[in-house]
C-alpha cells in the first residue's frame, strides 16, 4: 500500500457538505457511444489508470493520512452510469445536469471515481461525464487517466492483457498505528525544516502573506540567506489584498456549470503579436471577462482581482505519485479598461510569479501539510476554512490552464470533439473557477462556480470570447 501524501490527505481533510473536491471532465462526442462499450474499454484497460484501481483505507483515531489499496474487484457497474438529457439536449441542459453530478461527493468506501455516459444531446452526439477525488489525481495524472482510455485513431489499439494482481498485502492496523505515533515523534522536526525553507518566502504563501510582519520577516530572512548563498536575488511580491466581489465568501453546496471553446489559433496570433505567452494570453482574456462581467453587476473593484494560479511541480525523472502542485497568487489587472494595457500587466504579473518559482523552493503546500501532526491536520484545514469563509478570502478566482494534445482521439472509435475540465470551488479560493484544457486546436474551458453566487455562469463563458475578440481584432489593426 501507498500513503497518500500531504496534500493528498488535505483535499480529504478540508471536504464538507459544501467544500466537495471533485475534479473532472466533461468529453463531447462525435457520435453514440454504448455503455456496453465503455464498460468493455475500462475492463480491457483498468489496469492503465491506477487511481482507478485504489480505495482508501484510513489510519486508526486518524493518527496518521490514509494508505491506497489495491481493489482487485473494481465494480465497473456500480461506477459507470447512464442517463439522458430531455429534448433536444442543449449546452445549457448539459451543464445543469454537469453541476448536480459535480456537487455530489463520492464515496469513500469505494475507488474515488464515477463516470455518467450522456445521451440526448443535439445533433446525435453523446457526452462522457468522469470524476476524480483531488485526492487521488491532479491536473498532470488526470490527463494521463484520460491517455489511458483514448486512442489516437478510430481503430481502437490493442492493449496486452495483464494477469489479476496479488492480493495487496497492505500495512497492518499495528503497523499504521506505529508509523503514526513515529510521525507524532518527528514532526517537531518538519516544523523547524518548514520555518527554515518558508520564512524567506511567506510574502507569497495565502494567508501568510497577509499577517501583520510577514512582509518584512519574509524580505530580511530572504536577504541574509542570499547573502550566506551567493544565490540571486529573487523579484520582490507586491502585496496581495484580495478585494471583495459577489464571489468571495462561504460558498452553497449547489453549483453551475458553462463551457465554451476558444480557437488556439487565435489566443497565438495575439501571443506572436504581444510578444507574450499563451498562458498570459489567458489569464488576460479571463481578466477581461471577469472586468465585463463584475461592471454588469455593478461589482468592480478599484484593484485588480487575485487568483490563484496552480503550477505542476512534476519532473521527468520524479515519482510520479500523488498531488505535485503549488499554488501561486498573482493580480488580473481587472481594473484596467485598456485590453493591451491589461494583457501586459498579466504578462509583467506572470513573469513576476514564475520568477519567484524558479528561484525559491515551491514546494510550500506540501511544508505546510505536512508541518503538524495528521490527526491535527484535518481539524486545522476545517478551521481555517470556518475562520476565512465569512471574509473575502486570500484568492478572489482560480485560474488554470492544462496543456493536452493536438491532434484527434476517439473513444472506442468515437471521434472526441472536446473536452471540457471541470474544477473545485471552495470558501478560500472563491465561488468561481475557470479551468483551461487546450486540445486539437482548441482551448476547451470549463467554469464552475456557486449557484447562488454567479447564477448566470453562462456569461462569463459569453465573455470570454468576447475577450479574446477585442484582442484579435487589435491585432489586426496593428
Amino acid at each position: 500500500m501507498r500513503q497518500l501524501n500531504p496534500v493528498d490527505a488535505q483535499f480529504l481533510n478540508f471536504e464538507t457538505p459544501t467544500n466537495v473536491a471533485n475534479i473532472a471532465g466533461l468529453a463531447i462526442l462525435e457520435g453514440g457511444l454504448t455503455r456496453a462499450g465503455l464498460l468493455s474499454l475500462l475492463a480491457r484497460r483498468l489496469h492503465l489508470a491506477p487511481p482507478f484501481r485504489r480505495r482508501l483505507v484510513t489510519v486508526p483515531l486518524g493518527l496518521d493520512r490514509p494508505y491506497w489499496a489495491d481493489d482487485t474487484r473494481v465494480d465497473l457497474d456500480y461506477h459507470v452510469r447512464e442517463i439522458a438529457l430531455p429534448a433536444p439536449g442543449g449546452d445549457e441542459q448539459l451543464g445543469d445536469q454537469v453541476a448536480r453530478l459535480h456537487a455530489r461527493p463520492l464515496d469513500r468506501g469505494r475507488p474515488l471515481w464515477e463516470m455518467y455516459l450522456i445521451h440526448g444531446l443535439a445533433g446525435g452526439r453523446t457526452a462522457l461525464y468522469m470524476k476524480v477525488h483531488h485526492a487521488a489525481i491532479d491536473g498532470v495524472t488526470g490527463a494521463d487517466v484520460l491517455a489511458a482510455l483514448l486512442d489516437t485513431s478510430p481503430d481502437p489499439a490493442e492493449v496486452p492483457s495483464v494477469p489479476e494482481p496479488a492480493p495487496d498485502g497492505g500495512v497492518d492496523t499495528a503497523e499504521m498505528i506505529a508509523r503514526g505515533v513515529a510521525g507524532v515523534v518527528l514532526n517537531p522536526a518538519n516544523t523547524v525544516r518548514f520555518l527554515v525553507n518558508a520564512v524567506p518566502h511567506l510574502d507569497e504563501i495565502p494567508v501568510l502573506s497577509q499577517l501583520p510582519g510577514a512582509r518584512p520577516i519574509s524580505r530580511v530572512t530572504r536577504d541574509l540567506a542570499r547573502r550566506l548563498s551567493g544565490e540571486p536575488e529573487t523579484p520582490v511580491m507586491p502585496r496581495l489584498t484580495a478585494p471583495r466581489t459577489p464571489f468571495s465568501g462561504r460558498i452553497t453546496a449547489h453549483r453551475r456549470f458553462a463551457f465554451t471553446a476558444l480557437p488556439l489559433a487565435d489566443v497565438k496570433q495575439v501571443k506572436n503579436t504581444f510578444g507574450v505567452t499563451v498562458n498570459d494570453v489567458v489569464m488576460a482574456v479571463c481578466a477581461g471577462a471577469l472586468r465585463q462581467w463584475l461592471i454588469k453587476h455593478d461589482a468592480l473593484p478599484e484593484q485588480p482581482l487575485v487568483a490563484g494560479v496552480p503550477f505542476s511541480l512534476r519532473v521527468p525523472e520524479g515519482d510520479g505519485a500523488g498531488n505535485q502542485v503549488t499554488l501561486m497568487i498573482t493580480t488580473l489587472a481587472t481594473q484596467v479598461a485598456d485590453p493591451v494595457e491589461r494583457l501586459m500587466a498579466v504578462h509583467d504579473a506572470m513573469s513576476l510569479i514564475k520568477g519567484r518559482a524558479s528561484l525559491a523552493p515551491a514546494r510550500w503546500i506540501q511544508e505546510v501539510s505536512d508541518m503538524m501532526p495528521s490527526a491535527l491536520t484535518g481539524l486545522a484545514a476545517r478551521a481555517a476554512f470556518n475562520l476565512l469563509a465569512g471574509t473575502a478570502g486570500p484568492i478572489n478566482v482560480m485560474i488554470s490552464n492544462v496543456p493536452g494534445p493536438q491532434l484527434p482521439l476517439y473513444v472506442s472509435g468515437v471521434r472526441l470533439l472536446a473536452y471540457h475540465p471541470v474544477s473545485v470551488i471552495t470558501d478560500v479560493s472563491g465561488g468561481l473557477n475557470i479551468t483551461v484544457f487546450s486540445y486539437d486546436g482548441s482551448l476547451d474551458v470549463g467554469v464552475i462556480a456557486c449557484r447562488e453566487m454567479v447564477p448566470d455562469v453562462w456569461l462569463v463563458t459569453d465573455y470570454l470570447r468576447d475577450s479574446l475578440s477585442e484582442l484579435k481584432l487589435l491585432v489586426e489593426q496593428e
